[in-house]
């Protein structure tokens, strides 16, 4: 019974994606284990790579267990009595561990996608300047949120509002490869903007939908 426990136990040990910590039974769990040399008590029990309950022994026989096989023991459950170790290359096991968290992190931002962002310009604004937004869209729609791009009118600049059509179509024409136009540009209030999706949730959809729409009234017209 406490052999199937202990198993259970080991192959529930996953790590979480917060805090630094695995989460072993709903207990967290510090990221750096005690390894080899660093397990000071006198007595384990030891589980070999395979899951195999090897029995309570010596610490130092265990530790040769380890090197016979070419592997590390580690802690993996300090709070029993004995603490529980197990042989596994170490290294090995940090490295998925490290990739499982990242895409448990990826996956937590792909939750984020149709999220409506924002990222304002100004009217005057300089070359540099605006490469810099253009890049921010860029990321925000790597992200997968939709991008609402506006163009801010101070004063009497809203007399020229060719000037942010300008800004926007060039912010459009720079993400052609990334993004498609929700929301064509429109005035609301002081702003003028557009909304840009990226192109995995259909953001260029629209653009081949029209098209053959507007093919088929030309025919009409020379019928």
């Amino acid at each position: 019974m406490i052999v199937l426990h202990l198993r259970r136990v080991l192959y529930s040990l996953v790590p979480s994606n917060s805090d630094g910590l695995f989460i072993w039974r709903g207990v967290g769990i510090p990221r750096d284990y005690r390894v080899n040399d660093r397990i000071r008590i006198a007595e384990v029990r030891l589980i070999d790579e395979a899951g195999k309950q090897l029995g309570v022994m010596p610490t130092r026989q265990a530790l040769i267990f380890a090197q016979e096989r070419g592997l590390d023991l580690v802690e993996v459950a300090p709070g029993s009595r004995p603490p529980v170790c197990r042989l596994m290359d170490y290294g090995k096991f940090r490295y998925e561990a490290t990739r499982r968290e990242r895409e448990a992190r990826k996956a937590q931002r792909s939750k984020t996608t149709n999220e409506l962002r924002e990222v304002r310009l100004e009217g005057r604004i300089g070359d540099h300047d605006l490469e810099t937004k253009i890049r921010q869209v860029k990321r925000l729609l790597g992200e997968g949120s939709k991008v609402r791009v506006s163009v801010r009118f101070r004063g009497r600049e809203i007399t020229h509002p060719e000037i942010g059509m300008a800004l926007l179509r060039r912010v459009a024409e720079s993400l052609v490869e990334d993004a498609g136009m929700e929301k064509a540009p429109s005035f609301e209030g002081r702003f003028l903007a557009m909304i840009l999706a990226p192109i995995s949730t259909g953001g260029k959809s629209s653009k081949p939908k029209d098209e053959p729409a507007q093919q088929t009234e030309k025919e009409k017209t020379r019928a």
